[in-house]
């Protein structure tokens, strides 16, 4: 790609962030990547503190590779509107953290350096969890972790209804569990379907265990997908609240101790052990069985594009530092994710057994942006939880609101 084009598709793919940013612009602690012993880092953890394991491991990486870490932390919009900033103006940081699915807009923009050009070795790394940061057969970056869903369950709703946890392993198996606790006076299910990024979060296990494909919203299985969340409203199932539920406030339901399961990630294993009741966790079952593909959240670490490219070296001793097995089981830890590394997992799932549904259903897991969607995801995404909302409020019958949604996604 020449310097012309790629400051062109910078240019291009920076507008959303110079409008969401109102014109401000970077701070000159940005030029501190281009100093010489000074390596700048950017992440998503601004949770961090200056004195935490996170920012010392930074350290320790930098020092290893006989350099000094600077670390500046964003939230993720913000981050991700100064990473676009700063690759148009040349003033990108060494190490970039960001979330999984930006990595495609970032690549797209010409802002990062593959895996072939860096030298990153991503050998070890889970090929279902890469997957979110690859396009056009090229690598952009290394996980660092993933977090994804599975059903939390009420032990005491479900022992009171007759229902061992066990035998839900498919879509006629759950519904028969939540027809039970139904008739015992109690509620089935809880999760988000909001009209947003959340909802179609938490729809793509059930719209993947379907063996529906992005690139086709009304394929028969999708329809199969959306009528079952739709029945379940219809039968009582599931509330009404699902309509305007985000992912936090579905688990405040759970919490109440009234529902049989609940959908949600493993952000919440923390808040699952203040319960006032007992619980535990499946993984999403597949229409016919097994695991169904959840989608991944996490962050991947990556190496942004410099014009001084004899940076790239000391940079990728930081990233293969910050990703070695060591490093990431206590990161992982930290940041209540699973390795995505299988010797890693199978550490993590020894160390706490709670993890292993987790670890199953990370293993099973897609990123969002996979099968070479890209940058389309979003578009195909919006599409999808507009269709999601149209039949669960009585709008549209699930097939109409798929058929809809598949003709907004290829005309946008």
């Amino acid at each position: 790609m020449t310097g012309l084009s790629r400051r062109r598709r910078l240019a291009a793919v920076a507008v959303i962030a110079l409008v969401a940013m109102a014109g401000t612009a970077c701070s000159s602690s940005d030029d501190s990547s281009a100093d010489g012993g000074a390596y700048l880092v950017w992440d998503p953890y601004p949770q961090f503190a200056a004195d935490s394991e996170w920012v010392a491991l930074l350290k320790k990486c930098g020092t290893s590779a006989g350099v000094t870490v600077e670390r500046t932390s964003y939230d993720t919009t913000d981050l991700t509107n100064k990473a676009l900033l700063a690759a148009q103006q040349g003033n990108s940081p060494d190490v970039l953290i960001v979330d999984n699915p930006v990595i495609s807009t970032l690549a797209e923009a010409g802002a990062l350096t593959t895996t072939d050009d860096n030298k990153l070795d991503v050998s070890a790394m889970a090929a279902n969890l890469l997957g979110a940061g690859q396009s056009e057969g090229k690598t952009y970056g290394v996980p660092i972790g993933a977090n994804t869903l599975a059903l939390y369950y009420n032990k005491d709703l479900l022992t009171a209804a007759g229902v061992d946890p066990a035998t839900v392993t498919d879509w006629t198996s759950l519904t028969a569990a939540l027809t039970k606790v139904k008739a015992k006076g109690k509620k089935g299910i809880t999760f988000s379907a909001i009209g947003t990024e959340e909802g179609s979060f938490q729809f793509l296990p059930w719209f993947w265990g379907s063996g529906a494909q992005l690139t086709s919203l009304d394929s028969p299985q999708a329809v199969s997908a959306l009528a079952l969340w739709t029945d379940w409203l219809k039968q009582g199932l599931a509330p009404n609240s699902i309509i305007n539920n985000t992912q936090t406030t579905s688990w405040q339901e759970f919490a109440t101790g009234d529902y049989a399961f609940a959908e949600n990630g493993t952000w919440q294993l923390a808040n699952a052990e203040k319960l006032g009741f007992s619980y535990g966790t499946i993984a999403i079952p597949a229409t016919a069985g097994g695991p169904a593909p959840a989608p991944t959240g996490g962050e991947f670490v990556s190496i942004p594009v410099q014009k001084n490219t004899g940076r790239y070296e000391a940079s990728q001793k930081i990233v293969a530092c910050l990703t070695s097995a060591d490093n990431l089981l206590t990161t992982d830890t930290t940041l209540s994710y699973v390795a995505p590394v299988a010797a890693v997992q199978d550490r993590q799932a020894t160390a706490d057994p709670k993890l292993k549904v987790w670890v199953e259903a990370v293993r099973a897991a897609k990123g969002r942006t996979g099968d070479n969607l890209g940058t389309k995801y979003p578009k195909i995404s919006e599409s999808l939880w507009t269709a999601v909302q149209a039949s669960l409020s009585g709008g549209k019958s699930p097939r109409d609101a798929l058929t809809a949604a598949q003709a907004a996604a290829t005309t946008k």
